[in-house]
């Protein structure tokens, strides 16, 4: 490895100032198409890590370069490239000189789908692209809204032609692309005529609220409880009835309560109907 190789090696183990590191890959020698080839089959048939040290030290500047079409996204331009720099390790680790293709010609792909992955996961709190279809009209549009206003219906018709997406799909990441994030609280340098827009103000969840949860669960737990002492005021046979007939899992029919107590249907429904208005008396009472 040069002496300016191991240089940049350093720098991006240290973190070193963006422009010294800009500097230091762009003076790295390029790749004739021989040396690429002689390297690409050294990594590809004998594993050779060196021959994938040059590669990637050599093609650290496409990084670069890709890494700053990005910078309308306000995303530190040092993560976009370290980024890259991930997807430029995995093209060269999957790189075949065999197949006749320059390796940053190959690597391209890589690169953007690792900064593209950044993006989509940083640029908002809320994930706003999750599908492939998705991912590419996020990118796409985004591209556009430097040199459009709102898409009119035409425009928005175009891109999802050009897509293949609903024009629907199209407006509504494009209103996601102008929403931006906002704290859930008020922050202490907000005045009083911007605070309030915080959503802590307005969103209540009154649910939640302690007292109200513990009066319920008292509520129903009383309920229970005078539910059961109504029933022991109850006749043998009439607290028989209620509970095969509302109370227990497999309830029975009139019928099959007549023929138990050897009485007619009716003569049950009645006990039954008297039944209840003695517990509804005692509980209210």
């Amino acid at each position: 490895m040069t002496t300016t190789a191991l240089q940049t090696v350093q720098l991006l183990n240290a973190g070193a100032n963006l422009q010294t590191y800009v500097h230091s890959v762009n003076s790295i020698p390029l790749l004739t198409p021989e040396q690429e080839r002689e390297l690409g089959e050294r990594l590809y048939y004998e594993q050779d890590v060196d021959a994938a040290r040059q590669l990637v030290m050599a093609h650290l500047r496409f990084v670069v370069h890709i890494a700053r079409s990005y910078s309308g996204y306000g995303l530190a331009q040092a993560d976009l490239i370290q980024e890259g720099n991930v997807g430029l390790m995995k093209a060269v680790k999957r790189f075949n000189p065999e197949k006749g293709v320059r390796l940053v010609s190959f690597a391209v792909h890589w690169i953007k789908a690792e900064i593209h992955e950044f993006v989509l996961r940083n640029w908002r709190i809320v994930k706003i692209a999750t599908t492939k279809a998705q991912r590419k009209l996020f990118f796409n549009l985004r591209s556009q809204k430097k040199k459009l206003n709102w898409l009119n219906q035409s425009e928005a018709q175009a891109v999802a032609d050009t897509l293949g997406v609903e024009v629907r799909e199209v407006h509504e990441m494009e209103s996601r692309l102008t929403g931006c994030d906002m704290t859930f609280d008020p922050l202490d340098a907000d005045d009083d005529d911007s605070s309030y827009v915080a959503p802590a103000n307005y969103l209540e969840d009154v649910s939640y609220d302690p007292a109200l949860r513990y009066e319920k669960e008292h509520t129903a737990e009383s309920e229970s409880s005078n539910l059961y002492s109504a029933l022991k005021l109850l006749d043998e046979r009439s607290r028989d009835i209620l509970q095969q007939r509302w109370l227990s899992d497999e309830k029975v029919t009139l019928h099959q309560l007549a023929e138990k107590y050897g009485v007619s249907a009716e003569r049950i429904r009645q006990l039954e109907k008297n039944a209840m208005n003695k517990i509804k008396g005692t509980m209210q009472a």
